[in-house]
């Protein structure tokens, strides 16, 4: 079955915000844009959780969406950030993704002030229609404390301006129903359940690991596209041992930016509330990373 929106099928990374000295980096963040173009990704996601959107002012959200617009320059889709808690100001960072050029726009569902499914519908509903560009529902309860149900998501289906969903409630059972009863393209929400959610319909993955090794990613992804399942399976493997040793180490993004900067790729340090990974962690990173046969370099000079 055809989907929605094909042009986002394989690999979408979520790339991190550079910080330096307590503001945010562009420079650095055009370096991370050129490794993806160059990486040849589908698609790149700023301002995402691992993007640490919610420590970023209003200004720095909008400049880091049309800084990263620019700096792909037509070589990668980027499909930006822009959800909150608040429908208005969801609304806001849409339109203005929109202007920007975007190409899409990943909407969280709202988090904290846990709305009804019929307040989920309605929030989605009025972005979608505020906007031309498509809407991806980005899907993970384990943050926002509201599962979006298949129920709710199969309503907003029928509307033209959703396109997409992030899929990182874990459910199998949850993707398979919104895959046999809808058009929507499916990403994964995690890099662990790729092949997976790939196995029964979905198209891609929004990935962190991606920000690392997205050759390896889009290798997964090619391979399974190109119906040689054994390739697949065994670019599964080796990519889930990274995502469990690295990803369970602390809160996205503090173990993907503690590797950056390992590699020679340094993003700077995360804003509170969350802290550096700690001296035990980061012995313990370095080994994983090695293991994976990943070289280690000193942080180039900012």
């Amino acid at each position: 079955m055809s989907t929605r929106a094909e042009k986002f099928a394989g690999l979408s990374v979520a790339i991190v915000t550079p910080f330096r000295n307590g503001a945010v980096d562009y420079a650095r963040l055009r370096e991370q844009v050129d490794f993806q173009a160059q990486a040849g990704v589908t698609c790149i996601c700023p301002v995402g959780t691992t993007g640490e959107s919610p420590t970023l002012t209003h200004d720095e959200h909008e400049r880091v969406i049309s800084e990263s617009i620019a700096a792909a320059a037509g070589r990668l889709l980027v499909m930006p950030g822009t959800g909150s808690n608040s429908t208005a100001e969801a609304i806001r960072l849409t339109k203005h993704a929109a202007r920007a050029g975007a190409d899409a726009a990943l909407v969280v569902g709202p988090y904290y002030n846990r709305p009804t499914q019929q307040g989920i519908y309605e929030h989605f509903k009025a972005i979608a229609e505020s906007v031309e560009i498509p809407i991806c529902i980005y899907n993970i309860p384990a943050r926002t404390g509201r599962n979006i149900e298949p129920e709710t998501i199969l309503r907003l289906a029928e509307l033209p301006g959703i396109a997409m969903v992030k899929e990182a409630t874990g459910s199998m059972d949850q993707a398979s129903q919104i895959l046999a009863a809808t058009d929507l393209t499916v990403l994964s929400g995690d890099d662990s359940m790729t092949l997976p959610l790939l196995a029964i319909g979905a198209r891609g993955v929004v990935s962190v690991v991606g920000n690392l090794v997205p050759a390896d990613m889009k290798a997964l992804i090619d391979a399974f596209e190109a119906g040689d399942m054994h390739a697949a399976r065994m670019q599964h493997y080796r990519l889930f041992t990274l995502c469990r040793d690295l990803l369970g180490l602390a809160s996205n993004p503090i173990p993907i930016k503690s590797a950056l900067a390992m590699m020679g790729r340094d993003t700077g340090d995360v804003r509170l509330p969350l802290v550096n990974l700690e001296k035990p962690l980061q012995d313990k990173l370095r080994g994983v990373l090695r293991d994976y046969g990943l070289t280690l370099r000193q942080p180039q000079p900012a």
